[in-house]
């Protein structure tokens, strides 16, 4: 079995589109996982796919490479407080909010905790999504060790977070404002009236052509001048193309497609 053969077995399996990711980097992670199971080529591992659940689930995990963290590039987040939210809730009081492949959960709560300074918390909903099961109840749960919460402000710690034999807990009050749901950003209908769309170090793995039909769904999910927050490597190159302008660097506003 080649690799194109390969992919089509997995888009049967598992509904992700390998052709959508960039090849090279993709294949390298697929090849390393083949080795670590112990399998000589892609045929055997394969029949271990799809013989074994829980095999399956940890292909999947692994090949959804969740990396993030709370409050990552925090630069980025004093101006989401300081311009972003400022701008959004001019227009209205509740503003519609999605965290696009949100890994374990670490940026919708981030989000939650920074909009907490606006509003109270029972007036804040997220949508969270992410491909991977694993990690959706990994941020359900709400459990993080201490290392993954330092760059947690000592304010949010204190308020929002209990901890207990060196695990801290998000209160159930700022769980509350996440829905958690599976999405693939490649085939699954995308939310609509969105003021805002955060998805981050995500489209960085994916081919251009990939990114294109993304970046033109974010802007149809998106309310009139709804703001789309990228990545610190994820510029987007002639964002005009997609019906963008940027408003500040790595946050684009929706400005309609050029026609």
């Amino acid at each position: 079995m080649n690799y194109e053969v390969f992919k089509e077995q997995i888009l049967t399996l598992t509904g992700i589109n390998l052709s959508a990711y960039k090849e090279n980097q993709m294949k390298r992670r697929i090849d390393a996982i083949v080795k670590k199971n112990q399998c000589d080529n892609y045929s055997e591992y394969t029949i271990l796919l799809k013989a074994s659940a829980s095999s399956l689930q940890e292909f999947i995990t692994y090949l959804t490479i969740n990396v993030t963290e709370f409050f990552r590039n925090p630069s980025q987040w004093d101006i989401l407080e300081e311009q972003i939210f400022p701008l959004l809730l001019q227009k209205k009081r509740h503003i519609k909010i999605w965290s696009a492949a949100c890994s374990t959960g670490d940026e919708p709560y981030s989000l939650a905790m920074v909009l907490s300074k606006f509003m109270p918390l029972s007036q804040i909903s997220i949508i969270a999504t992410d491909l991977d099961k694993e990690v959706l109840d990994k941020a359900r749960s709400g459990q993080y060790i201490a290392r993954s919460i330092a760059n947690v402000p000592k304010e949010f710690q204190e308020k929002f977070f209990t901890e207990h034999n060196g695990m801290y807990s998000i209160k159930q009050n700022l769980k509350d404002c996440i829905t958690f749901k599976q999405h693939n950003l490649l085939k699954d209908p995308y939310p609509s009236g969105m003021d805002l769309i955060v998805c981050r170090n995500v489209l960085i793995y994916f081919t251009e052509e990939a990114k294109k039909q993304i970046y033109l769904n974010f802007n149809k999910a998106l309310t009139d001048d709804g703001i789309l927050f990228v990545g610190s490597t994820e510029q987007i190159i002639m964002c005009q193309d997609y019906g963008f302008e940027s408003y500040k660097i790595f946050f684009y506003q929706k400005a309609g497609l050029k026609r």
